[in-house]
């Protein structure tokens, strides 16, 4: 998951950390129209969830540290878990739409 473009894979996806481009720069496919809603977010917060919880039942059960440890190992986790998975799912979802055509658009196709 390169975070390209769903038609070539060679073109950006993004202009900025999660802005879809306008435009692909190689193949020219209309990104604008290109809304994945809510769905990476709810992804991250399940999958986030699934893994942190996990761990920090794993953890207290193991371990039994002080609060203080909890909240100083795992909301850094959370916090890089969910910047990075963001994106990358985002990218996905958004090559799952192009994948199904949902949007009724494919490469070469006229706006």
């Amino acid at each position: 998951m390169g975070r390209r473009c769903p038609a070539c894979g060679r073109g950006k996806l993004y202009s900025s950390y999660l802005k879809v481009a306008d435009r692909c720069s190689v193949c020219g496919l209309d990104l604008k129209r290109q809304d994945s809603g809510d769905g990476p977010a709810v992804f991250v917060i399940m999958l986030v969830g699934f893994i942190v919880v996990g761990l920090a039942l794993w953890v207290e059960v193991r371990f039994m540290p002080p609060y203080w440890l909890h909240l100083a190992i795992w909301l850094p986790l959370i916090l890089l878990l969910s910047l990075g998975m963001l994106p990358v799912l985002k990218a996905w979802l958004i090559a799952q739409h192009y994948r199904h055509n949902i949007l009724g658009q494919r490469a070469g196709d006229p706006e």
